[in-house]
């Protein structure tokens, strides 16, 4: 295949770029909660994060990256021409790292996923027709945007309930935290442990049957439980730090808690999002490697994972910050026991879809989840202005994706064709 290296060079280059604004974009909100509710500083959860979502991304990430790379076009209609498919990838990479770029300068979160649905659609629209897309697909994934934020939104707000009724008010709300915060951090390891196993591990070769893998996901949760009662006893409670904020005590020990769910957001997210990033790049790197052949399965090679997990790192650590205080601190105000119903309502949410091969939005799920906890509180406790602009920047999203990447291939089109 002629320019074979420049591909593949080009691939990987608007791969890590396109990863870099997940890192910056995504994964900023997925740490919002827990630095807007103080549970951890801004340099805590950015070494959290870098971590586990490359660990996410690299043991869970390969199920959504075959929804990413085949299921949205029909390649048996680019099965003569492979070459435009090429051109159609890395048009779609380079949009949607250009629109990750303006949003997280603007402070948006904003979807990586429909970022690079919309690329892929609008430039399969424009360049191969209408009929190269898998409308069913799509339409599946546009449904998931409205599920997955409702559905997040529903579980943090009865997780927060719970909380309210075990915990904060009752006669001892100290006595409860310290009896019930155990409890949810078993919740924590058990969800996000069971999942990975039963969806997440076959591409690295871990073959375990159902009732290993609840057996495993249990031991994950009682392991977390014992830490987590390990680092509760260890906390220095002040009586009188309670006369101004009546559960300042109380919140403490939810910090305890709120560290093991930031692991557990970036350990789902990296699974999940990773999938955006590198899936239009394996796309590629599979046609040239076979000299032109457009295969509807290819495995995911393991540099591929590890060069998209290294870009989502990097974007946090360097461009992170801007997102991060829109989510943990814009849409409402957040304490450890708030923040920690919204980040496990919007892990388990992740988790099951990653489960499904469904590319929901990680960002949609977390808002979902803040709002689900703002709710439980009253609406007069949600910030309604700048949850109208993060609507307003989800609704842009989708078709600014689709008009760079329609301008980016017809470019490349023009340099290589």
């Amino acid at each position: 295949m002629e320019y074979a290296t420049a591909f593949i060079v080009l691939a990987c280059l608007f791969g890590f770029f396109m990863a870099w604004g997940v890192g910056a974009n995504d994964v900023a909100n997925a740490m919002g909660t827990s630095v807007g509710s103080r549970a951890l500083t801004v340099r805590q959860a950015i070494v959290i994060a870098a971590i586990f979502e490359f660990a996410g991304a690299y043991l869970a990430g390969g199920q959504v990256t075959e929804t990413i790379r085949k299921g949205m076009i029909d390649a048996s209609m680019v099965a003569q021409t492979p070459e435009l498919l090429v051109y159609g990838m890395l048009a779609a990479l380079l949009a949607a790292g250009v629109w990750l770029l303006v949003a997280s300068r603007l402070g948006w979160p904003v979807s990586t996923t429909h970022s690079i649905v919309g690329a892929i659609v609008g430039f399969a629209a424009v360049g191969l027709g209408g009929n190269a897309v898998n409308w069913g697909k799509v339409g599946s994934i546009v449904a998931s945007w409205v599920v997955s934020p409702a559905l997040s939104g529903m579980i943090a707000f009865f997780i927060f309930r719970s909380i309210q009724n075990l915990i904060l008010d009752t006669d001892e709300p100290l006595t409860n935290a310290k009896r019930y915060v155990p409890g949810y951090m078993f919740l924590v390891g058990f969800v996000v442990a069971l999942v990975t196993l039963l969806k997440g591990l076959k591409h690295i070769g871990l073959h375990t049957s159902t009732g290993q893998n609840y057996l495993i996901a249990t031991a994950v949760g009682v392991v977390l439980m014992l830490i987590g009662v390990a680092a509760i006893r260890r906390l220095k409670f002040d009586p009188g730090a309670d006369r101004d904020f009546h559960y300042t005590n109380v919140e403490k020990v939810f910090g305890v808690l709120m560290m093991a769910t930031a692991c557990a957001m970036a350990f789902a997210h990296g699974s999940n999002d990773v999938a955006n990033a590198v899936g239009p790049l394996a796309a590629v790197v599979g046609i040239v490697e076979s000299g032109g052949q457009v295969a509807q399965k290819s495995a995911m090679p393991t540099w591929i994972l590890l060069l998209g997990g290294a870009g989502i790192v990097i974007g946090l650590m360097t461009y992170g910050t801007r997102v991060m205080a829109t989510v943990g601190s814009g849409i409402t105000e957040l304490t450890p026991s708030r923040g920690f119903a919204a980040t496990i309502a919007a892990a388990t949410t992740v988790v099951l879809a990653s489960g499904t091969g469904l590319p929901i939005s990680t960002t949609h799920t977390l808002v979902g989840g803040v709002l689900g906890v703002g709710l439980a509180r009253g609406i007069s406790a949600l910030n309604l202005n700048v949850i109208g602009t993060i609507v307003i920047s989800w609704i842009i999203t989708l078709p600014a994706g689709a008009f760079l990447a329609i301008v980016f291939y017809f470019t490349l089109m023009g340099l290589f064709g």
